[in-house]
């Protein structure tokens, strides 16, 4: 019997152990993923200001 409570705690052990591995892994994705998502987001904003202008550039060249 002793052997089956032992075999049990052992089990919940690395069961705990498991879990906060997890918990920590996907703590360290979902802030990968979160600052992906800002670069991206960055991104965008820096080629629509870009695009922006550039054409303001052509409607600059073609006042002159």
């Amino acid at each position: 019997m002793e052997n089956n409570n032992e075999s049990i705690v052992l089990l919940e052990k690395r069961l705990d152990d498991l879990i906060k591995r997890f918990e920590e892994q996907r703590g360290i994705i979902n802030s990968y993923v979160e600052k992906e998502r800002d670069w991206k987001k960055t991104k965008l904003l820096q080629n629509k200001e870009i695009k922006n202008l550039n054409e303001e550039i052509q409607k600059a060249k073609l006042g002159d």
